[in-house]
């Protein structure tokens, strides 16, 4: 009986695990980010990846992360006590086995289309009432609508845009959803002022924000070259090639 109660909590940490991911994605994680970031801090693993600021700049995902921190703590305590005491304690099996009961219909009443649709509304509704403009993170700021795209674009070596500035090279675009945020240039110079009129080089990064088929028309070329260099990298790392 004993060992069963710790199969059943670990039943109930999955549970809470997968009711957490889904409620981050409903959030506009996407859903790979949000089962590493979970389990991270549920296990207080403290991954420092570049995808963890996704979880602190966000209001709503901190809260949670706040939670899930506190209950990987609390978690750890229960299976260590239950391992030490497996031979000497009676376990309230039955009332531990409701409540994983409970979670798991959760974690699937969550999977439900219509749902899931009401609760991103509810929680993007909660994410405009209560927090201010500068507290949200740039892609819920930007990203109002389905076509809008806010992208890094690296000037790569065989670039067209090479020595060219941007008021000459996408000036049959300038009357299109296409918003050049600013240029940055090496570790420290960003270009504002004199952005349109800068003669762009290897290496220079174009912050944009705009209609998103816009931008891939106007940067074709360079975001199939950005979206190749991380496929290779990824292949790397995961020893594809």
């Amino acid at each position: 009986m004993d060992y069963l109660f710790i199969l059943i909590y670990i039943v109930i940490i999955l549970a809470v695990i997968e009711i957490n991911v889904i409620i981050f994605t409903l959030t506009g994680l996407e859903r790979h980010i949000s089962r590493f970031q979970v389990i991270s801090m549920l296990t207080g693993t403290g991954f420092t990846t570049g995808e963890s600021e996704l979880i602190i700049s966000h209001p709503v995902r901190r809260k949670l992360g706040a939670f899930l921190i506190l209950f990987g703590a609390f978690s750890l305590a229960v299976i260590i006590s239950a391992i030490s005491n497996i031979l000497a304690k009676n376990f309230l099996t039955k009332e531990i086995a409701y409540g994983a009961g409970v979670l798991i219909f959760i974690s699937l009443f969550l999977r439900i289309p219509a749902l899931q649709k009401i609760l991103s509304k509810k929680l993007q509704e909660e994410m405009e009432k209560k927090y201010n403009l500068e507290d949200l993170p740039v892609s819920d700021v930007f990203l109002t609508g389905e076509d809008d795209l806010f992208v890094e674009i690296p000037i790569h070596h065989d670039s067209s845009y090479i020595g060219k500035t941007l008021r000459d090279s996408i000036k049959k675009f300038a009357t299109e959803d296409m918003n050049i945020i600013f240029i940055k240039r090496g570790e420290d110079v960003v270009i504002r002022k004199e952005k349109l009129d800068t003669k762009l080089v290897e290496g220079d990064q174009l912050i944009i924000y705009g209609d998103k088929t816009i931008l891939k028309q106007a940067f074709e070329k360079e975001i199939e070259a950005k979206e190749k260099k991380i496929t290779n990298a990824e292949n790397i790392k995961t020893g594809h090639l």
